[in-house]
């Protein structure tokens, strides 16, 4: 596993295009994703607002495609967060080509004039994702670097999905000997196929097992 920080000068068809999204909005940062349907094109986000001055977050129900939720923390111009952003129906296609199988990492922050954006997964799947930000803007900046291990985030390193996966498989004792349930069952429970399901197993316990290994020779270092 690896993470990419990329700093990006956006074209000016890109700040034209974010144009609503920066009405009242000075920079916002992605603190945590929570949920990201590609198929649904729907996505929900802990977000960070830098608001302009003036503008009062009270006012504001939505920004660009993304619908305030809920204020969970307010200071000064700074307001956290929980939205739900919906990708409009005619660009669904586009947005599902953009499935890297990356998950958004601190810092990702993003303003009209310069995009940091830090994504934590495969260096492949990193490299696809430099290709598709130079249709976006100018790459000033690119920084790649070994994914750190910390136990308490290990999880962490997993898509929604595949954290979905393992703690139903973990909690329904599939990892228990003997098994508690099948493969079959547990699919079911988790409403997805069983070649879906074993498929985003494997992925599961490829990545924890790598972050721990990783961890392991770090320490030997």
């Amino acid at each position: 596993m690896r993470t990419i920080t990329l700093e990006i000068e956006p074209f000016e068809s890109v700040k034209e295009g974010m144009a609503k999204t920066f009405a009242y909005v000075q920079s916002y940062t992605i603190l945590e994703t929570m949920k990201m349907d590609y198929q649904e094109g729907i996505c929900i986000e802990i977000l960070e607002f830098n608001l302009k001055e003036g503008a009062s977050i009270h006012d504001i129900r939505t920004v660009g495609n993304m619908e305030i939720l809920s204020v969970l923390k307010s200071a000064d111009s700074k307001h956290i967060c929980l939205i739900r952003y919906t990708e409009p129906e005619e660009n669904r296609g586009r947005f599902q080509d953009t499935d890297l199988d990356l998950i958004h990492t601190i810092p990702t922050i993003i303003s009209p004039e310069k995009f940091t954006i830090s994504m934590m997964g495969e260096r492949k799947n990193l490299a696809d994702f430099v290709e598709m930000m130079k249709n976006v803007g100018t790459i000033r900046k690119m920084a790649f670097r070994r994914a750190a291990y910390q136990k308490a985030d290990l999880l962490a390193v997993l898509t929604e999905k595949q954290r979905e996966v393992m703690v139903a498989a973990f909690h329904n004792g599939y990892y228990d000997y003997p098994k508690k349930i099948s493969s079959k069952q547990l699919c079911r429970k988790v409403s997805i196929s069983k070649p879906t399901l074993l498929q985003h197993m494997r992925k599961a316990e490829g990545r924890i097992l790598k972050e721990i290994m990783t961890g392991y020779f770090q320490r030997l270092e």
